[in-house]
């Protein structure tokens, strides 16, 4: 059975460039463009792990982590906090509210992918 990959921003060429890595590596893919989606699909679709944006609509990426570390039965999801807000203290911050990695963009999508398969022993 393939890993399931949410993938939750708002900027769609970086949903479309993640999309299709994610897809070539045989991952089953699910998008969300704002947090409220983001949270919908993490209880619906249940992914593995959670490529996810700190800046984005309705709810940001700070917000859907703390919701689904909050969650018991989520406890195994991987989250993967993508940003431009690369200070510090917004780092400091996804990982204490219980991100497992965290990607300043631009990022290089191989370290990304290397990562993701990494995380998913994949």
């Amino acid at each position: 059975m393939s890993k399931k990959v949410l993938i939750a921003d708002d900027e769609a060429n970086i949903v479309t460039s993640l999309e299709f890595l994610m897809e070539q590596c045989g991952f089953d893919v699910r998008v969300a463009v704002n947090g409220r989606e983001a949270l919908e699909l993490v209880q619906s679709f249940r992914p593995d792990l959670v490529l996810l944006d700190v800046m984005m609509p309705e709810k940001n990426g700070y917000e859907v982590c703390q919701a689904v570390r909050a969650d018991p039965a989520l406890a195994d999801t991987k989250i993967v906090m993508l940003s431009a807000k690369g200070r510090d203290i917004e780092v400091a911050k996804g990982l204490e509210l219980g991100a497992d990695a965290y990607v300043t963009k631009p990022f290089s999508t191989r370290e990304l992918m290397a990562k993701v398969k990494e995380m998913l022993g994949a």
